[in-house]
C-alpha cells in the first residue's frame, strides 16, 4: 500500500468536479424512480385505519405508474440533476479537506475515527450548501400525484425552476432550508458511514490482492453497495420527519422545533411506531446501488482523466 501511494498530489478540483458530476448524474438516471417511491411511501397516510396496512413499495410504484403514467416515476429529476455536480464535487471535495486536516502530522495518515469525522463534516457541508434547497423543490414536484398524460390537469409546479420561484415569492427564502438540520443529521450520518465503510473496504480488498494497482469496477461497485446500505438504516426516522416537513407550508408563530415535534408526535400517534420506517425499502434499493454506481464511475471517470493528463495523483479515497 505504501508504495502505491507515496509521493503522490490529491486529486484536483476540476477531476473532483467534473468525475464527481458524472457518478452523480448516473447515479440520479439509475435511480430517480426509487425516490420517487420512497417520498410518496412516506407522506402516505395509509394503514392509519385500524386492521389495515400501509401501502408497500410495490404497490405505492404500481399506483404511480397506473394514475400518472410511467414517466411521473421521474418527477423532480430536473431537481436532482441540478443539484448533482455542485453536490458532488462539495462531497469529495470537503471529505478530503477534512481529512488532511485531521491527518496525523507526522506519518500523513487519518485514522478511521478521524474518517468517520471527515465524513460527517462532508455531509453537513453539502447538507447546508446544496442539498437541502435541491430537497425541498424536489420533495414539492415529487409529491404532486397528477397524470403526465393528460395536457388538461395542470400541476402546481411545472418544473424545478418554477418550483423553486414559486416557494421563495411565496413563503420566502428560508422555504427552501426548511428542515436543514434534519438534513444535515441525515447526511453526516450517512456521509461518516459511507466514506469509513468505503475506504476500509477498500484497503482491505488491496491487502488481499497487493499485485493490483487499482480495483476493477466491479469491485468498487461491491464496497459502494455495502458502505451505501449502512446510512439509510441508521438514520431512517430522521429522513422521514424530514420529508413530511419539507413538503408541508410553515405554520405562522411555530418555530422548527414545534413543527418537528407535531409530525413525529403525530406520527407516533396515528400510524405507530413504524411509520418512522415508511420507505426505507425503496430508499436502501436506491442508496445502496446509487453508491455503488457513484464510486464506480467516479474511479473510472478518474482514472480516464489522470490517465488523458499523463497524472500520477493520488486516488481520493487512498492514504
Amino acid at each position: 500500500m505504501a508504495s502505491r501511494t507515496a509521493d503522490k498530489k490529491p486529486v484536483g478540483f476540476a477531476t473532483q468536479l467534473t468525475a464527481g458530476g458524472i457518478a452523480g448524474a448516473m447515479e440520479a438516471l439509475c435511480c430517480q424512480p426509487l425516490d420517487t417511491i420512497k417520498v410518496r411511501m412516506q407522506l402516505s397516510k395509509s394503514g392509519r385505519a385500524p386492521g389495515t396496512k400501509p401501502r408497500g413499495f410495490l404497490a405505492t410504484g404500481a399506483m404511480i405508474v397506473r394514475r400518472e403514467t410511467p414517466l411521473a416515476l421521474y418527477k423532480g429529476l430536473g431537481a436532482v440533476l441540478s443539484g448533482i455536480v455542485p453536490k458532488m464535487a462539495i462531497r469529495f471535495a470537503s471529505f478530503e479537506k477534512y481529512k488532511a486536516w485531521l491527518a496525523d502530522k507526522e506519518t500523513g495518515k487519518t485514522s478511521v475515527g478521524n474518517i468517520f469525522l471527515a465524513g460527517l463534516g462532508a455531509g453537513v457541508t453539502e447538507a447546508v450548501l446544496v442539498v437541502t434547497p435541491m430537497e425541498v423543490v424536489k420533495i414539492r414536484l415529487q409529491a404532486q400525484q397528477h397524470s403526465l398524460a393528460d395536457p388538461l390537469e395542470v400541476p402546481r409546479y411545472r418544473n424545478a425552476g418554477h418550483a423553486a420561484y414559486a416557494i421563495v415569492r411565496e413563503e420566502g427564502f428560508s422555504a427552501l432550508y426548511r428542515g436543514v438540520t434534519l438534513t444535515a443529521l441525515r447526511q453526516a450520518t450517512n456521509q461518516g458511514a459511507n466514506f469509513t465503510a468505503y475506504q476500509e473496504l477498500k484497503k482491505l480488498a488491496h491487502r488481499w490482492q497487493p499485485e493490483k494497482e487499482d480495483l476493477p469496477s466491479w469491485q468498487h461497485m461491491g464496497i459502494g453497495l455495502i458502505s451505501g446500505a449502512m446510512g439509510p438504516f441508521s438514520n431512517a426516522p430522521i429522513d422521514t420527519i424530514k420529508t413530511r416537513l419539507q413538503k408541508a407550508e410553515a405554520v405562522p408563530g411555530q418555530s422548527a422545533f414545534q413543527r418537528v415535534a407535531g409530525i413525529a408526535g403525530e406520527m407516533w400517534r396515528q400510524e405507530g411506531f413504524r411509520s418512522f420506517y415508511k420507505g426505507i425499502t425503496p430508499r436502501v434499493l436506491r442508496v445502496a446501488p446509487g453508491q455503488a454506481i457513484v464510486f464506480a464511475v467516479y474511479e473510472r471517470v478518474r482514472r480516464i482523466m489522470e490517465t488523458l493528463q499523463g497524472s500520477t495523483e493520488d486516488r481520493i479515497h487512498s492514504e
